[in-house]
């Protein structure tokens, strides 16, 4: 179906940054969330807003490991599609590169939190469902 996922070349220096920032692990650690932050806000993403791929690539096997079939089906249920759909991958991409902008956007109003706790105060607040 697909190898990698590349972020925008915008979301390379979000990612790093709130990797050095969050303190989470691994760059993986933070594109995955950035994923699930964005699938949680219930919004469909156009794939013709899809940005450049010129940013952090990431193999499915790191980023997804033996769960890329739950990211798969999590996709397929946000936008009723069956899991061989040729966009899948766009989809996934999209997401991660939403998730990067609003999870930067809400540590900004955070900095002096750590990254556990800042990760809870999302929870907390039923950011994250």
């Amino acid at each position: 179906m697909f190898s990698s996922i590349r972020t925008s070349i915008k979301n390379k220096l979000i990612v790093t940054e709130l990797t050095r920032k969050i303190g989470l692990g691994p760059e993986n650690t933070v594109a995955r969330l950035a994923l699930a932050y964005s699938l949680s806000k219930g919004k469909n993403l156009e794939l013709e807003n899809i940005q450049d791929s010129k940013g952090k690539e990431y193999s499915k096997n790191v980023l997804f490991g033996k769960n890329l079939p739950y990211y798969i089906a999590l996709i397929c249920q946000q936008y009723k599609i069956y899991k061989t759909d040729k966009d899948i991958p766009k989809y996934i991409k999209l997401h991660i590169d939403d998730g990067l902008e609003l999870l930067s956007n809400e540590y900004s109003k955070k900095k002096n939190v750590s990254g556990l706790d800042f990760v809870l105060s999302l929870i907390d607040q039923g950011l994250i469902h």
